[in-house]
Parts: C-alpha cells; sequence; structure tokens
C-alpha cells in the first residue's frame, strides 16, 4: 500500500507533494518548498507516523530563500538534487537515477531549460515536473541559466513521450488545476502542441511568461 497527498501554498501558487510506503512508514517530499508548505508537510508527516528520508528538489533558485534546510534539519532526510543546483544537497542525480524508499522507486528524468539542473521525477503512474511542464503552459527561461532550446528539447524528449495516462502533477498551479495528464498535455499545453523547436523558441522571446511559473 502506498500513499501520496498533494500540499499547496496559495501564496505562492506552489505544490509539494508527499509520497510513502505504508508497510515501512518511509516516505519522501517533492520540492518541499516554500515554508507554508514545509510547516505543513512537517505535520503531517507526524501525523501519519511516518518517517521522511528523501527530500526532492526538481529545481533552485541562486539565492532564492528555502525551506529545504529547515526541513532536513527536523527530519534527517537526504536532500537530492541535480547537478549543479544551487542548493546544498547530500545526492545529486541525473537522468536514469533510481531512488528507493520502502518498497517503491522513483525514477530520475533530467529535463532543463527552466534552469540547467532541473529534474523531474517518475513514480508509478504519476510524474513530478517542478517548473519544466506546467499544467497548459511551461517554466520561464529568462532567468539566470534558463535555456528556451533545452527546455523544449527536455520536455517533448522525455516528459511528453511517457505513456499518455501518466498522472502530472507540476511544482506550480496554473489555470486553477491541480493534475493533468501527459495525453492532455500533448493535445492541449498551448506551449507545446503543434508546435515546432523554432515556434516555441520565438514564443518564449516575444513573451517569457506565457502560462508560466513565476520562479
Amino acid at each position: 500500500m502506498t500513499l501520496f497527498r498533494q500540499l499547496y501554498d496559495p501564496r505562492m501558487r506552489a505544490f509539494t507533494y508527499l509520497l510513502a510506503d505504508e508497510a515501512s512508514r518511509e516516505a519522501v517530499a517533492v520540492d518541499p518548498e516554500p515554508e507554508g508548505s514545509a510547516l505543513s508537510l512537517l505535520g503531517l508527516v507526524r501525523e501519519l507516523e511516518l518517517r521522511l528520508v528523501l527530500l526532492l528538489c526538481t529545481h533552485a533558485h541562486a539565492a532564492a530563500p528555502s525551506a529545504v534546510r529547515q526541513v532536513r534539519e527536523r527530519t534527517g532526510a537526504r536532500v537530492v538534487a541535480g547537478e549543479g543546483a544551487p542548493v546544498e544537497a547530500d545526492l545529486r542525480v541525473g537522468d536514469g537515477d533510481r531512488l528507493a524508499f520502502g518498497g517503491e522507486v522513483v525514477n530520475v528524468l533530467a529535463t532543463p531549460g527552466h534552469t540547467p539542473a532541473c529534474v523531474s521525477y517518475l513514480w508509478r503512474d504519476r510524474v513530478f515536473t517542478g517548473d519544466s511542464l506546467l499544467i497548459r503552459g511551461c517554466g520561464r527561461t529568462d532567468l539566470p541559466g534558463g535555456d528556451s532550446r533545452l527546455l523544449f528539447d527536455s520536455v517533448t524528449r522525455r516528459l511528453l513521450v511517457l505513456p499518455g495516462e501518466t498522472l502530472l502533477f507540476p511544482g506550480h498551479e496554473t489555470h486553477h488545476r491541480t493534475v493533468s495528464t501527459i495525453a492532455e498535455e500533448r493535445d492541449c499545453n498551448a506551449c507545446f502542441a503543434g508546435r515546432s523547436r523554432d515556434e516555441f523558441i520565438t514564443l518564449r522571446s516575444a513573451a517569457t511568461d506565457v502560462s508560466a511559473s513565476r520562479n
């Protein structure tokens, strides 16, 4: 048996995710940010009597305030991040890596573009995409290290090729929606559906925040 919870911080329109193996009581959190979500996460972990073992960061921004260290200090969980992500990490991961907790496995997909070190996490029938692929949108590429070409390749070659029924859980809320599917985003995401790589690059150059994350 497994447990899954989605936590939401309305101030930052940000999602944090809790995954747990109920037999072992081991759990992992995806993007335990910002501070409000981190506090809710810690409370839920205590309430459900779970042991948080991994903190999975999809990305980080230099000089941005972080709640990851607070959660790490309170729980002893190891911080996982992509190579070069500006966050103190216990484990650096890349494309194809596998992370185990209890009897469960999370697969790592390298999805750079929003930042050079962005990764997504595939668990069972769902993928956690951070700011790389949002519901009907995508992350901005005008911040330091952002690259529209890399983002298009990441989304089209690693995310939109997943089975259509795969549930998509982003890092931020857009269009008042909390979950989508890969099939829906293939057909309905205006940033990618029917667009060539060159068209996508032009789109991102013309409007840096079309249905995109503010982070």
